[in-house]
């Protein structure tokens, strides 16, 4: 919610065309004082770091150094000189810092004491002891979450695409081009379901969650929708759907699969 915030406040403040700034930003369609936005800001940042360390001192410095990794591409998002947004980067970087990086922290608060990962400081020396094979079973898992996420910064970038142009950002549909954008985005929901496949083939997922590649129909069913027109007020929200659809069953399924 504070990289969000952060995000939509530097768009509002570097956005060189005005019609944007009024018409496309929460903060300009709402009239929200920027005063009132930092503010915001400001207090999502000091709870979620008060929160964090919270974990940490209940769990180990794993915590602290992957959700540092996380808050800082959330930052740097839209924050600096040359923000990730404005370049095209940014399907890579939200798919795994929110795909990959917040599943794993789930998976680790709760399991720090299994051997995913431990982190030894002694004096000058910080040694890092990792299981390889968990940290694989944990990524595969995390597809889903990081081609659904992605797939939604490629939506809302190819829906924006002229506007970006004239805000001077320069994102992945800028240097493949919208046709090529749009095979991505059909590409990354395919690899979706076959990660879930492999995931059951390789038994790191038990058989019952073959169960969610009955989203395929609806998915391909709402992609559609996309492929004929790329409006941000009507068909981004496919991605949006998309994502719920498919990571809100595989949630339900998991849970399913936890007492059966």
């Amino acid at each position: 919610m504070t990289a969000t915030a952060i995000n939509n406040y530097m768009d509002y403040r570097k956005a060189t065309n005005q019609a944007f700034r009024r018409k496309m930003n929460i903060i300009g369609q709402e009239n929200i004082p920027e005063r009132l936005v930092v503010f915001t800001i400001v207090s999502l940042l000091t709870a979620a770091t008060a929160l964090g360390l919270l974990l940490v001192l209940r769990t180990n410095l794993i915590v602290l150094l992957v959700g540092m990794a996380c808050f800082a591409i959330g930052i740097l998002y839209s924050f600096g000189p040359i923000p990730i947004s404005r370049m095209p980067i940014g399907e890579i970087f939200s798919g795994i810092t929110m795909g990959f990086g917040i599943l794993f922290l789930t998976v680790y608060v709760n399991a720090y004491d299994q051997g995913i990962a431990t982190l030894i400081w002694e004096g000058r020396t910080i040694t890092v002891h990792a299981d390889l094979f968990l940290l694989f079973e944990i990524a595969l898992v995390s597809l889903p979450c990081i081609f659904t996420i992605a797939n939604i910064m490629l939506a809302n970038n190819i829906c924006d695409l002229d506007d970006d142009i004239k805000n001077h950002r320069f994102t992945l549909p800028y240097y493949i081009g919208k046709r090529y954008a749009i095979v991505l985005f059909n590409l990354l929901y395919a690899a979706t379901f076959v990660a879930m496949i492999l995931a059951v083939v390789l038994k790191i997922l038990p058989f019952i969650m073959l169960l969610a590649l009955v989203a395929i129909v609806p998915v391909i069913k709402q992609v559609k929708r996309f492929n004929q027109k790329q409006v941000k007020a009507t068909t981004f929200s496919v991605a949006v759907k998309n994502l719920v659809l498919i990571n809100g069953n595989f949630s339900l399924l998991l849970l399913v699969a936890v007492f059966l």
